[in-house]
């Protein structure tokens, strides 16, 4: 994913790049092809990217173990300064060019803030009720028959404490 940057003029540019997960080095639970639309602003001397990626995924859903397809969305902005860099930079979202570079590869960014979006719980929906965790019945297809009253015997004895 390079831009060349050398004959842009000042202003706006737009730029959609549509291509398979494998060109980004994305494994699972990342599929298919992803696109990314990104929309550079070019000032005398700086550049700033706002980029907008959508890709499908994978997942096995943390409560119930379904497996499902998603799209997952990664929107970030990068500015490119037309610097020497310090020699001590804090800020992820800043990058230093020379004044002569004639492209930019935003390949490893897209890359990075797509790993950066994948939710830390993937439930296959948001109220998604889970397994039973006594009989394993998926509580979103049917009721179990267990007794929510019944307590696991590991806590009497903690129950007992309560009662004194």
């Amino acid at each position: 994913m390079i831009i060349k940057i050398s004959n842009l003029s000042e202003g706006k540019h737009d730029f959609v790049f549509i291509d398979k997960v494998d060109v980004l080095d994305l494994e699972k639970p990342f599929y298919g092809k992803y696109k990314s639309s990104i929309i550079l602003n070019k000032l005398h001397d700086q550049l700033i990217l706002s980029v907008k990626s959508d890709f499908k995924v994978k997942y096995e859903c943390d409560r119930c173990g379904v497996q499902y397809k998603t799209s997952l969305k990664s929107d970030y902005k990068m500015i490119y300064l037309m610097n020497e860099a310090p020699e001590e930079t804090e800020s992820l979202n800043v990058s230093y060019l020379n004044r002569d570079a004639d492209n930019i590869d935003v390949t490893s960014d897209v890359r990075e803030f797509a790993l950066l979006s994948v939710p830390m719980k993937q439930l296959c929906k948001e109220n998604c009720k889970g397994l039973c965790y006594r009989c394993g019945k998926d509580l979103n297809n049917e009721q179990c028959s267990c007794s929510a009253d019944e307590i696991d015997p590991r806590w009497k004895p903690l129950m007992n404490l309560k009662d004194k």
